[in-house]
């Protein structure tokens, strides 16, 4: 387990993560610091909670506007040849 430091708004986060992730939550963190900024910059300053809570929103709205990625053949092959594995074990 790692700790690294996360700066959101001039304020420093400590989290803990899995060995070897540090980089990618370093870079999560960049950008959640950068739409708390945006966020700042629109509104003016905001009191802790209220950033937190409408960072979150504009976060999740993010999340589920985004276009789902449409799966490829070999996915799909990929897939089908999990289910037959599995399938198979189980004795169907």
């Amino acid at each position: 387990m790692s700790v690294v430091t996360i700066p959101i708004v001039n304020k420093n986060y400590q989290m803990g993560c899995e060995d070897g992730q540090e980089d990618r939550l370093i870079e999560l963190g960049r950008i959640v610091d950068a739409r708390a900024r945006e966020i700042l910059d629109k509104i003016g300053p905001l009191p802790e909670n209220s950033l937190l809570a409408t960072l979150c929103i504009v976060l999740a709205d993010s999340a589920h506007n985004r276009p789902v990625a449409a799966a490829t053949d070999g996915d799909l092959r990929e897939i089908l040849a999990r289910i037959r594995e599995i399938k198979h074990k189980i004795g169907a």
